[in-house]
């Protein structure tokens, strides 16, 4: 008797459908709340998002914490478990140097001469360091406006002005900047933030204008100083794993996905004007500071481009892809 008259045909259809491939949903690990008014990262995986659904392929977007941590999404990226997280761009940078300079205070004037350095080949560099370690950079989304100093005792007009506050830290370079300008950090991982800020153990910390808002920490962070310090992100990265396993259709969705949602992002960037309003209806001071004491800070930052280990001729690299 034959295999075929043994099992039936509807045995033998069950069997393929179990051996044949299974579609998966596409996970998104986000890292804010889905706001599509004040969290310029939720903006790009939005946007991201909706154009994999509209193109057959089913995206589904998890909350912030929900897939772990900074190290467990970066974890399952690798394995692929997890086919896209906007992950801290520091952590990110871990795997290849190149992504590192984004980070540092006082190196780009704006997100148009960032952009126009991944452009012209610094995404290319980038990749070539991650995609051996299972990891893809597909874009890099603006947290709004430039970073600035916020803090819950008083304000700050000039570098000296910091001298008595201990400043929430990312990492040791962060650290070092402070050091620079003459005040101490710790450092605090960001679910901590706001116990820290409430005990004393941190009197402030760096970030776009809209994170505290966005966050909840209106209560208890009372001063923003517009120092416009750097630009904050965070980086898009996918599985490469899962990547690889994609039709060629499929990747160029992916990829056009990437380029949809940061065009959503810079133009949601383009409407930030009015985040100062919104950080004084919360009730934060808000200081400008002069165009000295702006001075001031940039060339009490300088020496640490020199300080960060990066790979040689990063920092050469990204002044000829964007101009400079």
């Amino acid at each position: 008797m034959s295999f075929m008259k043994l099992v039936g045909p509807a045995c033998l259809t069950l069997t393929l459908a179990i051996a044949g491939p299974v579609s998966a949903e596409i996970k998104i690990a986000l890292d804010s709340a889905k706001d599509l008014e004040n969290s310029g990262s939720y903006v790009w995986a939005n946007a991201f998002s909706e154009y994999l659904n509209a193109n057959g392929m089913e995206a589904v977007e998890y909350e912030r914490g929900a897939l772990g941590g900074e190290a467990e999404k970066m974890d399952q990226v690798q394995q692929g478990l997890l086919e896209v997280s906007l992950s801290d761009t520091k952590g990110v940078g871990a795997l290849d140097g190149h992504l590192i300079p984004t980070t540092l205070p006082y190196l780009f004037p704006d997100w148009q001469s960032l952009d126009r350095g991944l452009a012209n080949g610094m995404m290319d560099k980038i990749n070539a360091g991650t995609v051996p370690q299972g990891v893809r950079v597909i874009g890099m989304a603006a947290l709004g406006s430039a970073a600035g100093i916020f803090n819950t005792k008083h304000p700050v007009e000039k570098a000296a002005d910091l001298a008595d506050l201990r400043m929430r830290a990312l990492d040791e370079n962060q650290i070092g900047v402070y050091k620079l300008w003459g005040t101490n950090g710790t450092i605090v991982a960001w679910d901590e933030v706001p116990n820290a800020l409430q005990t004393g153990i941190a009197d402030g910390y760096i970030n776009p204008p809209m994170v505290p808002i966005m966050f909840g920490h209106t209560g208890f962070i009372k001063y923003f100083t517009n120092a416009k310090v750097g630009l904050g992100s965070r980086t898009i990265i996918v599985s490469e794993d899962w990547y690889q396993g994609l039709s060629a259709e499929q990747q160029a969705i992916v990829m056009d996905a990437a380029k949809a949602a940061t065009e959503a992002n810079r133009a949601w960037l383009a409407t930030r004007s009015a985040e100062m309003d919104k950080l004084r209806e919360a009730g934060i001071e808000v200081t400008e500071l002069t165009p000295e004491a702006w001075a001031e800070f940039k060339a009490l930052s300088a020496p640490l481009h020199n300080m960060v280990p990066l790979p040689e001729g990063a920092l050469a690299a990204w002044q000829a892809a964007i101009g400079e």
